[in-house]
């Protein structure tokens, strides 16, 4: 079975966080992953990312090349191959592309909703949101934002700024002095950049909000400075995977700003009890792992018709 971007992002963001959410209820252990490999290429890097769980076993093969944008191409290509665990036979190819930009958004809400339900239930008219980047984890961000929560406003920041896109009510450029009241006032920061220094203030974060940051698994780019950092509790897919890959996690720590003891792993928020503190800021930092790609791929590969 081929299936297409159209084919996937049939699958929806509901269905993609109940899949994440699902499969770690259901004791997958994302530690148990094998280790993306990172291949230098001659024209940025390849990547390589297995995962078997729940009777399937897929890979994504993927390519960065960031020169790619000065010639109109895309930045990232990939394919995902979904494989039946027991006979090892391929049974579907999936837009890689179109899987991780799907996936990305829905770890990142599935491991926040709870606090994200809270702050919609204390707030009638909407959440208010902040995305540092425009591109299609900035929208794929606030799609699956608003497909759990009810939004009342979004504001887009981007270097050069510009014409604000459909899904945001304003687009502001990064040295505009509105961005701070935004920030200041945000019940959602969305880091969705390719920045490799930080792009947001943490002293401008309010203590009840949650930030999602998604731009880099590099140990040495960040998104979010340390004073957020250690201001925050900090939730990560797997703390080995965010102390080796998640640079605002490594550089927070090398900076003694943040405890690597006190990272929170996703799958225990999800274990009955689970909490954390409603005073301190709460930041997801995901890396992308190929669990994440697997399960949500089973779940398009059963909705277009897979067997079970």
């Amino acid at each position: 079975m081929v299936l297409d971007a159209e084919d996937v992002f049939a699958l929806g963001p509901v269905a993609a966080v109940a899949a994440i959410r699902d499969a770690l209820a259901g004791g997958l252990d994302p530690d148990g992953d094998v280790p993306r490999s990172v291949i230098p290429l001659v024209g940025g890097q390849g990547l390589l990312m297995p995962s078997e769980a729940g009777g399937w076993f897929g890979v994504k093969v993927a390519t960065v090349a960031p020169g790619n944008a000065a010639l109109g191409l895309r930045r990232i290509n990939a394919t995902y191959i979904l494989h039946d665990s027991g006979t090892l036979t391929p049974v579907a190819i999936l837009d890689g592309v179109a899987l991780t930009t799907l996936r990305t958004p829905a770890v990142a809400v599935a491991a926040c909703l709870d606090r994200l339900r809270a702050l919609a239930a204390s707030d009638a008219d909407g959440l208010r949101l902040v995305v540092f980047g425009t591109g299609p984890q900035g929208e794929g961000h606030v799609r699956t934002l608003r497909a759990h929560v009810p939004v009342a406003d979004v504001t887009a920041v981007t270097r050069s700024g510009g014409a604000a896109p459909a899904w945001a009510d304003r687009h502001l450029a990064a040295d505009d002095a509105a961005i701070a009241g935004r920030v200041r006032g945000a019940d959602v920061v969305v880091a969705a950049t390719s920045a490799r220094e930080p792009v947001v203030d943490g002293n401008l974060v309010r203590d009840s909000a949650v930030v999602l940051a998604v731009g880099s698994h590099e140990p040495s780019a960040r998104e979010l400075d340390g004073v957020l950092m250690g201001r925050a509790t900090v939730v990560v897919e797997s703390r080995d995977v965010a102390l080796r890959e998640a640079g605002d996690v490594v550089l927070a720590v090398r900076e003694g700003r943040l405890d690597p003891g006190s990272l929170v792993a996703m799958a225990d928020l999800l274990r009955p009890g689970a909490a954390v503190r409603p005073d301190r800021p709460m930041v997801v930092k995901t890396s992308g792992m190929a669990w994440e790609d697997l399960v949500v791929a089973v779940a398009v590969y059963r909705q277009r018709g897979g067997r079970l």
